[in-house]
């Protein structure tokens, strides 16, 4: 015999009416936001370790000298305060061939300069001083292609040398105090590199942070999606569970209708992801855009993101599902008050003491052990919010001294899980906004700005250099005056080492033409800026930066979505309970009230709880680090929280047109 499961579930849906009709489509419409968000975060994720792929082939894998066809020297040199890497590259005499470097059609020879698109349109811009006399004069450049970048931004030069060059001399790779990977120099016979370039290396796990912190966020939206129109879809099964249908055939068809839903909704997030993926490549981090194909996931990610969020959205309405399938009768009643068990404190204070003495014991943690210790930590308060609510509601309704306060205690108290998926995105978010505009990162160092440094070999060609460098820098135009630093000058900008300092006026532009000068002066070197010497500070402040910007508005964003969403189903599955309320006299003022309240006063608790926890997480991060508050920070922690705040409560004001329209008319709604 056919099952009748599925004629039955088309039935239902199709004879629910508008009412139906709307729960379905806030569902579908939360899916393919939480599908959309899921297959962008995989996208940056797989992007940025692709990125990081182009740049290990200018990161020369030593070899030995047997072995070695060529000498390749990467440095990087600054423009505009912008990195430019450059890579010199020669053939050492009666070897055998050495491949052609990625984005090249062959090896270079010697004279010919390669740029990658975005330099060559920087070196026509630019006056020559400022940049293109640094390079070898030649006829025209070649370019280099797509895939030898990581970004169509990037800066990048391939310049091909004598094996006698000084660019690619022992004294051109050797490092000094500030190098953190920006000079590397080896013998090679090929570019089969495996360490990522200094400047793609880090953007993996920066935005692999981001990632945890806004996974939650798209769950709670997912869920809520599961969640939509619960109360109609309860008393619709629990009346055909008293006719005679089986528990499984129950949780069959609530599965069959949320599924269908959820992958409705989630495949029409992967055709917009996959629409807008070119829109997406133009958004800039760390080296620039991306090429389209990078942020491409790939079919696999597709379907798996795709069935994730069904999956989510399936589950969350069965599991709503569990009192009718044991209990009919009491949900036809709606006898069920959802009352929380302190379990959930003791868990939550036991995963608190967990972090605690994880973290509290000085030990150095790896970034997988901390991103695991955050996970574990939002769910937590996932399990902890709900009994919060529930206490809140007993509290403020034996001290409730308006209507709308009352009723608001009472739906608190009543139904504290769809209170908490209500506000659950924001307060989540408030641990985010919290940590990141309160923390202050990177290390205070000497500024060294309008300077610019060439290293020598010892004492006695600095003090001759120093005399060639006031020459060549009065002949470029440049007003600057020379020092000759030593190894006892460690707060200079070469960091104790033999050179001399140019220390430049005019600006930025007087800057870079001084850095061209003297180029010619650095036995291979290009001259230091201070640009250079804080090129890994400034980058992880940067990367940490701007995934902590995009992940607090993606989270504040997906935080008002989930309300509004979650609010406007609320109307719908209290309808009888508003139109009886109607019915009574209460007027439609306090219902809307009630409403708001049932937002603002968990909110105002559960959110201020998060956020004052990611200050003092915060807090304790610059207390190791040895540096103080963010006082700017905590500017913008407010602003977040007021716009947050604002956003959420729009969200639900937005509703407030359906909880009229079902309140019209109550004597003669079907329900």
């Amino acid at each position: 015999m056919r099952s009748p499961v599925l004629p039955l579930t088309w039935h239902l849906a199709r004879s629910s009416g508008r009412r139906g009709l709307q729960s379905q489509l806030l569902a579908a419409g939360a899916a393919a936001v939480g599908s959309f968000l899921l297959l962008l975060m995989v996208a940056a994720a797989v992007g940025a370790g692709a990125r990081a792929g182009h740049t290990t082939w200018r990161t020369p894998d030593a070899v030995s000298a047997r072995e070695a066809t060529a000498i390749q020297a990467t440095t990087t040199t600054y423009v505009r305060q912008e990195p430019v890497t450059v890579v010199n590259l020669a053939r050492l005499p009666g070897r055998g061939q050495t491949p052609a470097p990625p984005g090249l059609s062959h090896f270079p020879q010697q004279g010919q300069v390669y740029v990658s698109p975005a330099l060559a349109e920087l070196l026509h811009k630019l006056p020559a001083a400022q940049l293109a006399d640094r390079f070898p004069k030649v006829s025209s450049y070649g370019t280099i292609g797509a895939a030898g970048l990581a970004s169509p931004d990037e800066l990048v030069a391939v310049i091909g040398r004598a094996h006698g060059d000084a660019a690619v001399s022992k004294a051109a790779g050797e490092q000094n105090y500030y190098d953190d990977g920006l000079t590397e120099r080896a013998l090679v016979s090929g570019f089969s590199g495996t360490k990522a370039g200094v400047f793609t290396g880090i953007d993996q796990g920066t935005v692999l942070l981001g990632v945890v912190l806004l996974v939650m966020p798209v769950v709670v939206l997912a869920s809520a999606a599961g969640r939509l129109g619960a109360a109609r879809r309860e008393q619709r099964l629990a009346a055909l569970r008293l006719a005679g249908a089986t528990p499984r055939q129950i949780l069959a068809m609530t599965a069959v209708e949320a599924a269908g839903v959820g992958a409705a909704g989630a495949m029409a997030g992967a055709l917009a992801y996959t629409a807008l993926l070119p829109a997406l490549a133009e958004i800039p981090y760390g080296v620039g855009a991306w090429y389209t194909g990078q942020l491409w996931v790939g079919l696999p990610w597709l379907a798996a993101v795709v069935l994730t969020v069904t999956a989510l959205i399936t589950v969350s309405a069965v599991t709503m599902l569990r009192q009718v399938a044991t209990s009919p009768l009491g949900v036809a009643q709606q006898a069920d008050p959802r009352r929380t068990r302190v379990i959930r404190l003791l868990l939550f204070v036991a995963v608190l003491g967990y972090i605690w003495a994880t973290t509290g014991d000085g030990g150095q943690l790896k970034p997988r052990q901390l991103l695991a210790l955050l996970a574990l930590f939002y769910g937590a308060f996932w399990l902890f919010g709900p009994w919060v609510v529930d206490r809140l509601g007993r509290i403020v309704g034996r001290r409730a001294r308006r209507p709308a306060t009352l009723l608001a205690a009472r739906r608190l108290s009543d139904d504290p899980r769809a209170v908490w998926r209500t506000v659950s995105g924001l307060v989540l978010a408030g641990f985010v906004a919290g940590f990141f505009s309160v923390s202050t990162l990177g290390a205070e160092g000497h500024n060294h700005q309008g300077q610019v440094g060439v290293i020598t070999a010892n004492a006695a060609d600095a003090r001759h250099t120093a005399t060639r460098a006031r020459t060549v820098l009065r002949q470029a135009g440049v007003t600057a005056t020379v020092t000759v630093t030593s190894e006892d000058d460690y707060d200079s900008l070469l960091g104790g080492v033999d050179g001399v300092i140019a220390h430049v006026s005019g600006g930025q532009d007087r800057i870079d033409t001084g850095v061209t000068a003297l180029t010619r002066l650095g036995s291979g070197r290009y001259p230091f800026t201070q640009d250079y010497v804080s090129a890994s500070d400034d980058m992880v402040i940067a990367r940490v930066a701007t995934v902590s910007t995009a992940t607090l508005v993606l989270s504040f964003l997906v935080a008002a979505a989930s309300a509004g969403l979650t609010a406007a189903a609320n109307v719908l599955d209290r309808r009888r309970m508003y139109s009886l309320l109607r019915l009574a006299g209460t007027p439609l003022k306090v219902l809307d009230g009630a409403r708001i309240r049932e937002t603002v006063i968990p909110l105002v608790v559960l959110a201020g709880g998060t956020t004052a926890m990611g200050v003092f997480g915060a807090m304790q991060l610059n207390k190791a680090a040895g540096t103080t508050i963010n006082t700017s920070g905590v500017v913008q922690l407010v602003i977040c929280l007021a716009v947050g705040t604002l956003a959420m409560l729009a969200a639900i004001t937005g509703s407030r047109p359906l909880l009229r329209k079902v309140t019209e008319g109550p004597a003669q709604t079907a329900d």
